[in-house]
């Protein structure tokens, strides 16, 4: 697998684009490919057949990684990140417990990006946009003792990055405050604690984002199957065979011969009814 890591490497971001570009236009595997090329690289540690596995899922890693972006780290290195992960599950997947790699994978790429952000954690905390990174490097040389700054030394900081007084003794305190843990215990008194966790309510079961959740669901189940009704037979048939059943997902080339027509004719049928259902959901 090094040599894919290798080769799989997140460019900087002048050429983040392009590697967009290239996980995107990678073919989408059908169940039967993915498990093939899984036992490939499994059984006979067929690097190739690896990359490909790689190849087919990295639009998933740009996904999960886009999640991230609210904590102020270059995409691209979550992305990397997530490709490290990606590939350890490649690495680790067994194609005969019967699930996709998808539902293996997003497990690993989450878990290299939650290590990744926790170990940069006190930089996020510290400085989140350009304007407070270069004050905080600024700052950080600035200081010649752990003590505070002095009054001339804040002013004469101030002036010399041209930023307001009151924002380098904010950046100060944050430099100079220690990590609390979320969940963390630091008060003998049961009423009291300063962990985020005992004043930053759970949102997971409150019963409006519950219902909220549940409807926005279900409204979008509803259009999708109004707009899959609204194909013709064949179009609906190719779909849910390409893209809906949950085992056996049929291939171009296993429909092309049922209709008798080419592999590149149900490539063109399905574009055109995925297009015709974005039309309709959009409307």
């Amino acid at each position: 697998m090094s040599n894919s890591a290798t080769a799989l490497a997140v460019p900087q971001d002048a050429t983040l684009s392009g590697f967009l570009k290239v996980a995107n236009s990678a073919p989408v595997l059908s169940a039967d490919q993915e498990a093939k090329l899984a036992r490939q690289y499994r059984d006979h540690e067929d690097v190739d057949a690896a990359r490909e596995l790689v190849l087919s899922q990295l639009r998933h890693v740009i996904h999960v990684a886009k999640g991230f972006t609210g904590y102020g780290l270059p995409v691209a290195d979550l992305i990397q990140e997530g490709n490290i992960g990606l590939m350890k599950a490649v690495k680790n997947f067994d194609p005969d417990r019967g699930i996709r790699l998808v539902s293996y994978a997003v497990h690993w790429i989450k878990a290299e990006i939650y290590e990744y952000v926790l170990k940069n954690w006190k930089i996020v905390k510290v400085a989140t946009t350009k304007s407070q990174r270069k004050l905080f490097f600024n700052l950080r040389k600035a200081r010649k003792t752990l003590s505070s700054m002095s009054e001339q030394e804040t002013q004469e900081l101030a002036n010399n990055l041209d930023v307001p007084v009151k924002t380098v003794r904010e950046m100060e305190v944050r430099m100079t405050s220690s990590d609390i843990a979320f969940d963390g215990k630091d008060s003998d008194d049961d009423e009291f604690s300063a962990s985020p966790s005992a004043y930053i309510p759970d949102m997971r079961y409150n019963p409006e984002e519950v219902v909220s959740k549940t409807q926005t669901s279900d409204n979008n189940r509803d259009a999708l199957y109004a707009a899959i009704e609204g194909l013709d037979e064949r179009s609906k048939d190719i779909l849910q065979r390409r893209w809906l059943d949950e085992d056996n997902k049929a291939t171009l080339h296993e429909l092309a011969a049922e209709y008798g027509v080419s592999a590149e004719r149900i490539r063109q049928i399905e574009k055109r009814a995925m297009e015709k259902m974005k039309g309709k959901l959009a409307a």
